[in-house]
């Protein structure tokens, strides 16, 4: 049994479907059940079915990169678990149809029947169940200066997010911060995209450290990461400009990974706040919400809406 070939013969015969390699090496196991089976019988180490599928499933992860060189037509996922799919389409063609089958802003991802719009209440669940944070929408269309088509994607994040770090500290401390005059608060940015890869992945970036620059966090979100080529741009980036980076599990959002933690800016720009809460309802919203909290105290969970 040749593995690399099985491996690329599994994803022509399963296009439009990312495939996880336990999912190929079941699939050679199906398809080639006596080649399988020898390979069982030659191994010493080798005692059952289930050790040999485990076996075909890391021989998969080590052969990636010989794989996708000689054949540019399999793609990869970043992230856990990764994911393997067959593609004839040119990187910029992907992006391509994922945008045109977009109505109007919203951006049709190949997760069947989802769109970016529907990763805003996920990764709402995410940051709330896993960091603690609450979230609100902004929603570009509600700006009062209207640049041409998507011109405020530049200036308005797609959520954003508030972090009260006194909710576990005792009245005394809080008083004494409130007295001092001490940070009880952070603000968090998010653009969210469905695709990133080698075609959109800087736009996409700098759209981010664009939006973002008033806040003391700044992450780009995304349902898919393709390609290793596009997280090491990610990295290099993150290292110049400090925005991070969320791979958002649609399935199971609870299962979302920070892949890049976002570099911390020690204050937030208030007068950029300001510019924006003057042109979008929205983030006016936000500033209101945040008023109320170094008024009261309360953070008023039920009041932000992802």
């Amino acid at each position: 049994m040749q593995l690399r070939k099985s491996v690329v013969e599994c994803l022509k015969a399963n296009q439009g479907e990312k495939l996880k390699a336990r999912q190929i090496a079941e699939w050679i196991f199906e398809t080639y059940p006596e080649a399988c089976l020898a390979k069982l019988e030659r191994s010493s180490a080798l005692k059952t079915e289930a050790d040999l599928l485990q076996q075909l499933v890391a021989e998969i992860g080590a052969n990636r990169p010989a794989i996708t060189q000689r054949h540019p037509q399999v793609r990869t996922t970043e992230g856990r678990p990764r994911r393997y799919y067959w593609s004839e389409q040119s990187e910029e063609a992907e992006i391509a149809a994922v945008n045109d089958s977009a109505g109007d802003d919203v951006s049709r991802s190949e997760m069947p029947g989802l769109s970016e719009h529907d990763l805003y209440p996920l990764l709402a669940e995410y940051l709330k169940s896993e960091l603690g944070l609450h979230t609100h929408r902004i929603d570009e269309k509600r700006s009062s200066n209207r640049r041409g088509p998507q011109g405020n994607r530049w200036l308005f994040p797609d959520v954003v997010s508030f972090e009260d770090l006194t909710a576990d500290w005792t009245p005394e401390v809080k008083a004494c911060v409130s007295e001092a005059g001490g940070q009880k608060s952070r603000l968090w940015s998010f653009e969210v995209k469905i695709l990133l890869n080698r075609s959109n992945v800087r736009e996409a970036y700098f759209q981010a450290v664009s939006n973002s620059s008033w806040a003391n966090f700044g992450y780009l979100v995304a349902g898919e990461v393709e390609g290793t080529e596009t997280l090491k741009e990610l990295r290099m980036l993150a290292a110049l400009h400090g925005i991070g980076l969320i791979k958002l599990d649609s399935e199971n959002p609870a299962e979302s990974q920070i892949l890049i933690p976002s570099r911390e800016r020690a204050d937030t720009d208030w007068a950029s706040c300001n510019r924006l809460a003057v042109e979008n309802s929205d983030f006016r919203d936000v500033v209101n919400l945040v008023w109320q909290f170094h008024r009261t105290g309360d953070a008023r969970a039920g009041e932000w809406k992802a």
